[in-house]
């Protein structure tokens, strides 16, 4: 595959693009503000993704009439996020990213607007490859935050190269500009889906990171494949399966417990096990999506039991998905993207009963 751009190193966003800082901390405001009577607007906190921490602290407490000083309100919220921060999860693919980068000697940087001080506390999350990033910046840092392109400009000259030859992978609207103003390459892989549109000036965007494409930009291809099938770390999902679809494929009832532990950036086929109190353990395809057809953006999920035969009575189900199959061929029509082919399942199949996939069918990962 030739390459559309050649890269000669990656910077990384951190809250929302290496972790999933978004999800950990979504409640924090919604708590804070009901003590004064106060309800967060949806919108404004969308607008406010990524932006400087006194940009956005200064916009809260202008937008609700809070009589706090920042001082103060920072004082409050502060030990808040830092105990919220320590439950944050590495987002899917990431991992993987980052070492076979590192493993193949492209220079890193990380680049967040977080002040440096609370980009330390986060660090700690990466565990042993956080070391991989010969460059860390916070907001402070710089002169000014993004939009501006100050920190990829800096992070690009403490890494010795230009910033046209760098490729920044960022999760906010304000990150993909701000790396576009420095003249780099921009992956945008969106932590909120109802804002998908508004990420067009980036060069891509995906979904999450286990579809990003080395490739594309001359970096050297993944190899970890097992036979089709890529393992990610596992994802457990008390879901509530519904009504059948198609033979024994079912949809996925959501509500407010069953995407905890599943990340928002996750879309595509996956493979995995299913508990059951009635059938037991069974290997399952799961499609999920989302649907852009209607006002609210919504998730869709569909669980095809490959061990059964007889009707599935809808019911509680706890769903481990431990492997990722592709990404949907389109999502213009949702039901018809989530579709399960005969391949998908000959893969499923067979991945499942590897050692790699099948070990994970035990009372351990079930908790």
């Amino acid at each position: 595959m030739a390459a559309a751009h050649r890269v000669s190193a990656v910077i990384f966003d951190l809250d929302g693009t290496l972790l999933d800082t978004e999800r950990a901390t979504r409640d924090i405001l919604n708590e804070f503000l009901a003590a004064y009577g106060k309800i967060p607007d949806a919108e404004k906190e969308e607008k406010r993704l990524g932006q400087m921490y006194t940009e956005s602290t200064t916009g809260i407490i202008r937008d609700y009439g809070l009589q706090l000083t920042l001082e103060e309100y920072s004082k409050a919220m502060h030990p808040l996020y830092l105990k919220r921060w320590q439950t944050a999860k590495p987002l899917p693919g990431v991992k993987r990213l980052v070492k076979h980068l590192h493993k193949n000697g492209v220079p890193l940087a990380l680049a967040s607007n977080s002040i440096r001080r609370n980009v330390d506390h986060k660090l700690s999350k990466l565990e042993d490859w956080g070391e991989c990033f010969s460059v860390i910046l916070g907001g402070d840092q710089v002169p000014k935050g993004k939009p501006s392109p100050d920190i990829f400009l800096e992070a690009a000259k403490r890494l010795g190269v230009n910033p046209s030859s760098c490729l920044v992978i960022e999760d906010s609207v304000v990150g993909v500009m701000g790396a576009k103003a420095s003249g780099a390459k921009a992956v945008a892989v969106p932590s909120l889906q109802s804002q998908r549109k508004h990420y067009y000036i980036a060069d891509v965007i995906i979904y999450s990171l286990l579809d990003f494409d080395p490739e594309l930009w001359g970096l050297p291809p993944f190899e970890d494949r097992i036979q089709g099938v890529l393992p990610i770390d596992p994802l457990l999902s008390n879901a509530q399966i519904g009504d059948k679809i198609l033979d024994n494929l079912h949809s996925v009832i959501s509500d407010d417990c069953t995407y905890e532990g599943i990340p928002d950036q996750i879309s595509g086929i996956y493979l995995g096990w299913a508990k059951s109190k009635v059938k037991g353990f069974s290997k399952v395809v799961i499609s999920t999506g989302w649907n852009f057809s209607r006002q609210i953006v919504e998730r869709v999920m569909h669980v095809e039991f490959l061990d059964y035969s007889d009707s599935i009575e809808t019911g509680p189900v706890q769903l481990l998905i431990i492997g990722y199959i592709r990404k949907l061929e389109s999502t213009d029509d949702i039901l018809q993207a989530l579709s399960v082919t005969n391949e998908d399942r000959s893969i499923a199949r067979a991945a499942l009963d590897l050692l790699a996939f099948s070990e994970n069918a035990n009372e351990i990962h079930f908790a």
